[in-house]
């Protein structure tokens, strides 16, 4: 990667996902410079064992510190559940910031009441997950739904094909006109919002990307990290599956509207 600035902020996920949260860091940080690996070769993260897991993070973040980022972000809720407090305890001097299900925000907003969670099975097993439901839980009903497949499905490309609403509909057909807001517990979630309202019906969708992106900022503001070009920042992608048909498809989520 060449860099026009000082350093790059280093974005992972499992494949596609955690594009929609480098989408908002753009967004919200226009002159960083970004570097996105997706590790679709060994995606998705939210059908592997812990173990697992926390493997796969721990490589990526020695990889992007080999390549000398001053900053990471960790793009996928179950990597962040699995992994965000050992790999901060590990790596202390480089701030590592996580993504979680947006069920804050679902909570604090009026006339939500009964809510759907929608994310990977191992997001919903663990212990950071169900603390943050324990937290901010209380008074709503809380419906929590896996889906296992879904995010495999959408690394696939091909977003309005029909076996993708059958899948919404097999997974969350059910709870049509049943809930007042959904909160999508897996980045991937995003790129198929409409489907999802398609499938569950016309409610707010909430994810994590908005929050990420302003603890991104103050942690690099409390480090003194923050970029002081003026200049717009870059965004590079890399993957696991290092081929050109795979970074196209990054691009092009990048470039989906949402």
């Amino acid at each position: 990667m060449t860099l026009s600035h000082e350093g790059y902020i280093g974005v992972f996920d499992s494949g596609v996902g955690g594009i929609s949260i480098l989408r908002e860091l753009a967004r919200a940080l226009p002159h960083e410079d970004f570097l996105y690996f997706g590790d679709s070769a060994n995606a998705p993260y939210g059908e592997k064992s812990r173990d697992q897991v926390l493997r796969r993070s721990r490589s990526i973040v020695d990889m992007l510190l080999d390549e000398g980022c001053k900053a990471i972000v960790i793009a996928c809720n179950t990597a962040t559940s699995v992994a965000a407090a050992e790999l901060r305890g590990e790596y202390a001097h480089v701030p590592i910031v996580g993504v979680e299900p947006a069920l804050k925000p679902a909570t604090l907003t009026p006339g939500v009441e009964r809510i759907l969670v929608m994310a990977t099975p191992i997001t919903l097993r663990l212990d950071k997950y169900q603390q943050l439901a324990e937290r901010w839980g209380g008074g709503h009903e809380i419906v929590e739904v896996p889906c296992p497949g879904l995010a495999a499905r959408i690394e696939q490309g091909n977003l309005e094909a029909d076996d993708l609403g059958a899948l919404l509909d097999t997974l969350v057909g059910s709870y049509f006109g049943l809930v007042d807001g959904v909160v999508l517990g897996c980045t991937h979630y995003p790129f198929v919002s409409h489907r999802i309202r398609q499938a569950v019906g016309d409610v707010p969708l909430f994810d994590g990307a908005c929050g990420t992106a302003r603890q991104l900022e103050r942690r690099l503001a409390d480090r003194g990290l923050l970029s002081k070009s003026k200049a717009p920042g870059e965004v590079e992608f890399s993957s696991s599956r290092d081929t050109s048909e795979e970074l196209e498809l990054y691009r092009s989520f990048f470039d989906l509207p949402l």
